[in-house]
């Protein structure tokens, strides 16, 4: 009975393994879409235009990051709904930061000390919510212990640093900049993965992706920062050529006049 029993856990153990791997591999697909999403935001509201080498080192950071990051994808209704809304909502909100910083001078401390309270508001009516959808458990339910508290405050206080990061590097750039960046988070996330809990899964498939994904960022930085190499269009030819013409009849007119 000991070595089936021990068997038994050995292949639980594995499933729980696999069934997490898929989950994280899909959140690795959703993450993916989110600068296409931010691209497509920026074109329609801002009139963005990107260079030819700017979307071909966007592609490449893609690709590389879903090299080395997504080999099986699980889908069901529930996490895909969950992948739509998380995307569509990141990236609005992360556009609308950089929106309301460049339209109002402000500071990144100065829009995160207005925009936390509303947050916090919002995910204390909603979170429970879509938590009891997602996986049938109350959050009130769950036994609070001294370690639990402490880990939440410490992942709270952690988010708050994430957040001002993000709002300066949005501030400073662009939300399809701080995308691209982020995706070095993923790389990172892998190396000390591999270095803290073992190089089982390091093959030479993901050291190729980490590759591809990092030439493309330092790809993405030269040509995002070359002239023309992400822009708006700007709309204010037709109006000096209208007030050129403007002048010139006028002029016509005062020599007519002499």
């Amino acid at each position: 009975m000991a070595p089936a029993s021990k068997g038994n856990n050995k292949k639980a153990a594995v499933d729980a393994a696999c069934w997490m791997f898929n989950i994280v591999t899909s959140v690795g697909v959703a993450k993916l879409t989110m600068i296409p999403v931010s691209c497509i935001l920026e074109v329609i509201f801002d009139k963005m235009r990107y260079s030819r080498d700017t979307k071909l080192s966007i592609a490449l950071v893609l690709l590389g990051v879903g090299v080395c990051t997504v080999t099986d994808v699980s889908v069901n209704t529930k996490g895909f709904i969950a992948a739509v809304v998380a995307v569509w909502s990141t990236a609005l909100q992360q556009y609308y930061v950089h929106f309301l910083q460049r339209k109002y001078s402000l500071g990144s401390f100065n829009l995160l000390s207005h925009t936390a309270p509303a947050q916090f508001g919002t995910l204390a009516v909603v979170g429970p919510v879509l938590d009891y959808w997602m996986t049938n458990k109350n959050i009130l339910s769950y036994n609070y212990s001294a370690v639990s508290v402490m880990f939440i405050v410490l992942s709270c206080s952690i988010a708050v640093g994430t957040n001002l990061s993000q709002f300066i590097c949005i501030a400073r750039f662009t939300a399809v900049s701080f995308q691209v960046v982020g995706h070095m988070k993923t790389i990172l996330v892998l190396i000390l993965g591999f270095i803290f809990f073992g190089k089982d899964d390091l093959n030479l498939h993901v050291v190729l992706g980490m590759i591809i994904a990092v030439v493309g960022m330092i790809w993405y930085g030269n040509a995002s920062s070359k002239p023309g190499g992400k822009e708006r269009k700007s709309h204010s030819l037709p109006t000096s050529k209208s007030q050129k013409h403007g002048d010139l009849s006028e002029s016509s007119e005062n020599d007519e006049n002499v």
